[in-house]
């Protein structure tokens, strides 16, 4: 990707933007250095990772605000923000907007769901009244500093109040100047078809694996009139599930050690792959605090 695009300006111009989940600093690191358009920093993955807590609005605005601020600093690629529901009234939506843009992210993503929200792909989800979204939207649309900012209206009534209600929902927040629309758990690709023809602002599509929605190849979602796809927590199971088994394998040497039998060996077909501790070192920086070292080492 030209680093020196905006997302708006990437938005304009033909093609898919693939956005991938980031849910902490190496992830963050990782999917940078791989010239993806956007990245998107997950409110699920963030809440997991730095709360250890499940996404169900006990994550604050400070929370989040402090997690934008690390990942949009290091990041060279547009970063996307879950702003869940602007954490409160329309004051609160101001200032998590602006709070959002200074700290470097050039999209926020907010929401429609009565707090506490709960992740999208969970039941139990219940939306504000559409009037009270539009006043939201308005306040965010006004708050930013600058029109290359760009707001994401999502609306989670689908799964509640049906699909007719989910994309007059979605219309009312494009007409109160919303930049990308997100309708929130389609359950079928009938319905993801009804969505994009319905809508004519760009459309963002949720890829989350074992969710509500099928999970579908970024060709398919560009077909059917996506611009723009996340992948949200698409690491965060991969890393999960990578730890997990290295864990387990740990616990079963350490329990053959002190059962006396013959240890597992510590490589092996079976066990989990390591990224290289030398791969690992360079990815974090390691190579240009030695650089510093060698500059400064007779100061």
């Amino acid at each position: 990707m030209n680093k020196s695009k905006t997302l708006r300006e990437r938005l304009a111009a033909p093609g898919l933007i693939l956005a991938p989940g980031v849910h902490d600093m190496v992830s963050l690191r990782l999917a940078d250095r791989m010239g993806f358009d956007a990245l998107y920093m997950t409110g699920f993955g963030t809440v997991a990772s730095h709360l250890g807590l499940p996404d169900a609005g006990l994550a604050t605005y400070s929370d989040m605000l402090n997690r934008v601020q690390a990942m949009a600093g290091m990041a060279g690629t547009p970063l996307i923000a879950d702003g869940d529901t602007g954490y409160g009234g329309l004051l609160n939506v101001q200032r998590t907007v602006q709070g959002y843009e200074a700290a470097g992210a050039q999209a926020i993503q907010l929401e429609d769901q009565e707090f506490p929200k709960k992740c999208g792909h969970t039941p139990g989800r219940r939306v504000i009244p559409v009037e009270d979204m539009v006043r939201k939207i308005r306040v965010a649309v006004q708050a930013r500093r600058s029109p290359d900012f760009l707001i994401i209206a999502r609306t989670d009534a689908r799964t509640a109040l049906g699909l007719d209600e989910a994309l007059a929902r979605a219309q009312a927040y494009a007409d109160a100047g919303a930049d990308i629309l997100f309708v929130e758990s389609p359950e079928s690709v009938e319905e993801m078809r009804r969505i994009t023809a319905c809508l004519s602002k760009p459309l963002l599509a949720n890829m989350v694996e074992g969710g509500r929605t099928p999970v579908l190849s970024p060709q398919a979602l560009q077909d059917i009139g996506y611009r723009l796809a996340i992948f949200p927590v698409s690491s965060l199971l991969a890393a999960a599930q990578a730890m997990q088994s290295t864990y387990e394998r740990l616990r079963a040497m350490s329990a053959a050690a002190s059962a006396g039998t013959q240890p597992l060996a510590r490589g092996g077909a079976d066990a989990p792959a390591l990224m290289p501790f030398s791969e690992m070192t360079q990815l974090m920086g390691f190579d240009e605090v030695w650089a510093f070292e060698r500059r400064h080492a007779h100061d």
